[in-house]
């Protein structure tokens, strides 16, 4: 990790101006526009005042229509409101912002998180003290629908986009951004953009429409090869990600974890040793593997006596993860196998469980 800065309470670029945050918001359905307007209402609450916000939107022109009116209705400065028509999804959207985006940090956090107050002081403050760092990446804690979610356990939390799964105390290095909550410098997308083939999750708001996953690591892996720049993890940079029941539900952890596991080899397959990605890059998830296999599964027997209902739970979810995960790796490298597996989980196909069918 390089050094602090000598100023690190100077909250500047080198130019002695003080750093402005472009924040990128992006959102694909109607029945995001209450999340979207909430999140706009903690931008609007940030203790830092250098921002703009670019907002994205697609498929609907009444969701700009609607967005705009709740800016203006609540005088919250400095917003844009544009929709792509240009490649639809996750990625595409996120490029259209480049577009409209003018800070010397431009940062991307999901529709449904919900900003901390300091979250934009916190974020500069970060790239003020680790000059070499060209991104930043930060804490998503779940805020659950209700308390009787919070049985999920944290070595999963990757399936609902927060970071408990994670473990870290302080600042570090980390090999890359999560896409929930993620910046970089402006200068990084001198090297490249987003992967318009990535980012399939974008477009049904239960995840039927999923697909490759990954533009933020992958985007993450580029601009670390490009720059010889660390990525840094910073836990005070948070958001509060929005847990609803959707999420929890068999159909789309499955998914989830099977585009998981596909993405992984995937881009593992697309890039070979010595290139942006190889088998040192999967050190993350070898770590949590073991963490499961030697920490949460032997946990798992200890809890059973004091709460069979709730260890039964956990134990069912571990293991359709990890099938599924597994079944999306294997699909990736067997284009056969590949072929005949990824019909049952592409983007509009339904799962003929018993769940799905009630």
């Amino acid at each position: 990790m390089a050094a602090r800065a000598d100023a690190a309470s100077a909250v500047v670029v080198h130019d002695d101006r003080a750093a402005v945050v472009s924040i990128v918001v992006t959102t694909y359905t109607l029945d995001r526009l209450k999340d979207v307007c909430e999140l706009l209402d903690t931008i609007s609450g940030q203790s830092y005042p250098h921002i703009e916000t670019i907002f994205v939107g697609e498929t609907s022109h009444e969701l700009c229509d609607r967005v705009r009116a709740h800016v203006q209705a609540n005088s919250i400065s400095n917003v844009k409101v544009v929709f792509n028509d240009r490649v639809k999804g996750l990625s595409g959207a996120r490029n259209v912002a480049l577009c409209h985006a003018h800070g010397d940090i431009i940062a991307f956090v999901d529709d449904d998180v919900l900003l901390s107050p300091d979250w934009a002081e916190e974020l500069v403050k970060t790239y003020a003290s680790y000059n070499i760092a060209i991104g930043v990446t930060g804490a998503a804690l779940p805020a659950w629908q209700g308390e009787s979610m919070a049985w999920f356990p944290k070595e999963f939390y990757w399936i609902i986009s927060c970071t408990g799964w994670f473990q870290a105390d302080g600042v570090r290095p980390v090999r890359n951004a999560w896409g929930m909550n993620m910046s970089f410098r402006r200068e990084a997308f001198h090297h490249c953009r987003f992967d318009e083939a990535l980012g399939g999750n974008m477009g049904a708001v239960d995840g039927s429409k999923m697909g490759l996953l990954g533009e933020d690591t992958q985007i993450s892996l580029k601009l670390r090869n490009a720059t010889g720049r660390p990525i840094v993890y910073n836990p005070t940079v948070k958001v509060w990600h929005k847990v609803y029941g959707y999420r929890l539900r068999s159909r789309f952890i499955r998914r989830r974890a099977f585009w998981e596991g596909y993405t992984k080899a995937w881009l593992k397959r697309l890039y070979r040793k010595g290139d942006v990605m190889d088998a040192a890059d999967l050190a993350t998830e070898y770590e949590l593997m073991r963490r499961i296999m030697f920490g949460f599964f032997p946990s798992l027997l200890r809890d059973f006596v004091g709460n069979p209902i709730i260890t039964w739970r956990r134990f069912r979810l571990a293991a359709d993860v990890l099938l599924h995960v597994a079944l999306g790796y294997a699909s990736a490298l067997l284009p056969v196998l590949g072929e005949v597996i990824r019909r049952r989980y592409g983007p509009g196909a339904e799962l003929r469980s018993k769940e799905d069918r009630r």
